[in-house]
């Protein structure tokens, strides 16, 4: 493929309003996940730290140990940057300061054995959000910058599908979907719905092929035209409302940064006459 078109599919123009709308989704899931999804990292302060095992990164880094002033001082200053971030306001600064003390915050919750795949593209979406600067809600510009930070998004979420696919392979071989996976999930942490599937003969062996084969084919929203693309997305977010639903796996920064194929600038704009109608 021609580098040109290469360069051009990376930088397709895009609205400054979506980026606005998915910067603004982004830094305040960040408020939601300390509050909410990751409130027990901060558990991490009283942890013995020779029990702490730090991710690659952080040895790289040599990042401190995580006492309870370390711990603590990044809960306060992520949990204030991020909101600050969310207002649009000094957005290289405050997005940078947030992206890496997101990304501490991510080191002292998985450095003690548990590593979560579904913060890849959240990760990443923190990353490339600095680097568009300033956009306004409902700005209709197009900017290749915006473009660019989507892309790079969309690329991570579509990554942690694929590459989940071939870890799978790799390590339980092709084997893995005639596997009883789906059955040791379902014993552990398995919802009524769960057990009513698990009745069924042959049905989880048969939506393990069909994980494996989603996973595997998740690049191809890539090829679908953009304005069916939501309905694609649509069917993604549904394969988590069943994982959810079934084993109780939320995949929750996932499903933010899976937004970033999302004309989210539209859906702004067709909320605004329902909420002026609510002021009046």
């Amino acid at each position: 493929m021609d580098d040109a078109v290469i360069s051009r599919w990376f930088t397709a123009p895009v609205p400054l309003g979506r980026v606005a709308a998915f910067r603004t989704l982004v830094y305040l899931f960040v408020v939601g996940d300390l509050i909410v999804f990751t409130p027990w990292i901060r558990g991490h302060a009283n942890t013995p730290g020779d029990l702490y095992q730090p991710l690659r990164v952080g040895r790289m880094l040599h990042l401190p140990v995580p006492d309870a002033a370390l711990v603590h001082g990044v809960f306060w200053a992520l949990l204030v940057a991020a909101l600050a971030a969310a207002t649009g306001r000094l957005p290289r600064l405050l997005g940078v300061l947030v992206f890496l003390l997101y990304s501490e915050w991510m080191v002292i919750g998985m450095s003690y054995g548990k590593v979560d795949h579904d913060r890849f593209g959240f990760l990443v979406a923190l990353a490339v959000l600095p680097t568009v600067g300033a956009a306004r809600h409902g700005d209709q510009r197009t900017s290749e910058a915006a473009g660019w930070a989507l892309r790079v998004t969309q690329i991570a979420v579509v990554c942690t599908y694929f590459l989940a696919a071939l870890a799978k392979l790799r390590f339980g071989g092709i084997d893995w979907p005639t596997s009883s996976v789906l059955a040791q999930a379902i014993i552990r942490r398995g919802t009524p719905l769960a057990d009513l599937i698990a009745g069924v003969p042959g049905l989880l062996i048969l939506a393990q092929f069909g994980i494996l084969a989603f996973e595997l084919a998740s690049p191809l929203i890539f090829f679908v035209p953009e304005r069916r693309r939501s309905l694609v997305v649509a069917f993604f977010y549904s394969f988590h409302l069943v994982t959810f639903a079934t084993i109780t796996i939320s995949f929750a920064p996932h499903l933010v940064a899976l937004a970033s194929f999302l004309p989210l600038e539209k859906r702004l704009r067709a909320a605004e006459p329902v909420a002026s109608t609510l002021r009046e």
